[in-house]
């Protein structure tokens, strides 16, 4: 099984070297994922959906290697989270077994919504191979009765702001 990762405020040798090398100057966090069987198509490849679950993993790992639970945000804030646009590019496959990599780093926090970019690889300690995916991906903070706009919490903002 692949081994966990997470990058986040600082950076070892690995980590870094591994940023430097998709031109990312601000921490990211690495998430593991393995393909399934369940995951491809007929022709053995990830089906092109797929990846949006990957990556919406990760998000959510990173959201909580923070401490952001999303249940306990919607109980003690009021907010959830929804993706308002996607923009993916499927540069490779994926095959069944594969052992992923999905890094994620937050590019911009603003007032209400949160700017992610995000990258699949294959597992760079397993193939030493590049890019499959590469994904930016706008996550608005809505009101959990009216799902409206509203403002990201200030603890989420001054975390942020230590990960950046």
């Amino acid at each position: 099984m692949p081994q966990q990762r997470h990058v986040l405020g600082h950076s070892n040798d690995v980590s870094a070297a591994r940023n430097a090398a998709v031109g990312e100057e601000t921490p990211s966090f690495d998430w593991p994922v393995r393909v399934y069987y369940e995951d491809t198509d007929a022709g053995g490849v990830v089906y092109h959906a797929n990846y949006l679950r990957f990556l919406e993993r990760a998000r959510t790992e990173w959201l909580r290697a923070l401490g952001f639970e999303q249940d306990h945000m919607a109980q003690e804030h009021g907010v959830i989270f929804a993706v308002r646009s996607v923009q993916i590019d499927y540069l490779r496959p994926a095959r069944f077994n594969d052992a992923l990599l999905v890094r994620t780093r937050l590019a911009k926090a603003g007032r209400a919504s949160l700017d992610f970019l995000q990258q699949i690889h294959l597992d760079p300690v397993e193939h030493n191979a590049g890019v499959l995916s590469k994904a930016e991906i706008r996550v608005a903070c809505l009101g959990v009765g009216n799902f409206r706009p509203q403002p990201l919490p200030r603890v989420m903002l001054e975390a942020f702001s230590l990960v950046r």
